[in-house]
């Protein structure tokens, strides 16, 4: 196996092992109430910086973060990255503890059409006839969806391109995960820290005004948060942006079924028609892949033949 395909298949684990923890964040935001969405998403960022620290600390990766602060291109686009989680933590957040974990997943399923769509218009990847029809298809299912919810499936559309949008950053950034979440962390950590010292003055803050466990509960929010980070920075700069869209399949699926099954939120009829529309693209969009995949294994064999 030469060094290409080791790392690309590296990345495909890293990547499986990240969709399936996020997968299972709906078991957990939710233990943290009654913290409401700030409070939780600032805690978040506290306790995720804590733990890229001992992550930097172990592997004595100090160096590569001081880079950062004196390049001034990744220090831009890691703080616009850093602006894109904190969106899409905050919105993730509220939406598996206010019952709109179906819709949340929704935008995970959208999740792979932008990355589509990025690597098309940024990395000038060639939009094939069926991933223009998965993503026609996907913009049908939107709409279906905005007459289903009486509204734009608005938590869907803002989980789906802030995290594409995030993964696109990162792969222009090219930095090494622990050191480039420690940055993005450290973007955040005044007004997150802000906000926590403001909540418990005030009295209204929940880590200092309920049981012990509470507080365990927010603190473990930072490992919890930081190990699938760490697994999908390793996995984006290893792939294509078109093979990562593939693989969160896995989380939004993992989520529906928290949300229809464990949390039993409502899906109508007309929702079904949606998220069928939804799966369809994608099935049509992993279908292109494989076939690509394939076309491009083969032409591979006979150049190496052709080279013999």
């Amino acid at each position: 196996m030469n060094p290409q395909d080791a790392e690309q298949r590296a990345g495909v684990v890293y990547g499986l092992a990240a969709y399936l923890l996020w997968g299972l964040f709906p078991l957990f935001f939710p233990l943290l109430e009654p913290a409401g969405p700030v409070e939780i998403l600032a805690h978040r960022i506290v306790w995720s910086l804590a733990a890229f620290a001992f992550i930097l600390a172990v592997g004595r990766n100090w160096q590569a973060l001081r880079a950062i602060f004196r390049d001034r291109r990744r220090a831009l686009l890691l703080t616009a990255a850093a602006l894109l989680i904190a969106l899409n933590w905050g919105v993730f957040i509220y939406a598996v503890n206010s019952e709109h974990v179906i819709e949340g997943s929704l935008g995970y399923f959208i999740n792979p059409l932008v990355s589509v769509a990025f690597g098309v218009m940024v990395f000038r990847e060639r939009l094939r006839p069926r991933q223009i029809v998965a993503l026609g298809l996907g913009a049908v299912a939107v709409a279906v969806l905005a007459v289903d919810y009486g509204r734009l499936p608005w938590v869907a559309l803002i989980l789906a391109l802030s995290f594409g949008s995030y993964g696109l950053v990162k792969k222009l950034a090219g930095v090494g995960p622990a050191e480039s979440l420690a940055f993005e962390t450290i973007v955040l950590l005044l007004p997150a820290l802000g906000f926590i010292v403001a909540v418990e003055a005030a009295g209204s803050g929940t880590a200092g005004h309920d049981a012990p466990g509470h507080l365990l509960l927010l603190i473990a929010s930072g490992p919890v948060t930081a190990l699938p980070l760490l697994f999908f920075s390793a996995s984006v700069n290893r792939v294509p942006l078109t093979i990562v869209g593939m693989l969160q399949y896995i989380t939004p699926t993992l989520q529906f079924l928290v949300g229809l099954l464990i949390r039993d939120e409502a899906m109508p009829t007309s929702r079904w028609v949606g998220f069928a529309l939804v799966w369809a693209a994608l099935a049509v969009l992993t279908a292109d892949m494989l076939q690509a995949t394939r076309r491009s294994r083969i032409e591979v064999e006979l150049a190496a033949s052709g080279a013999g």
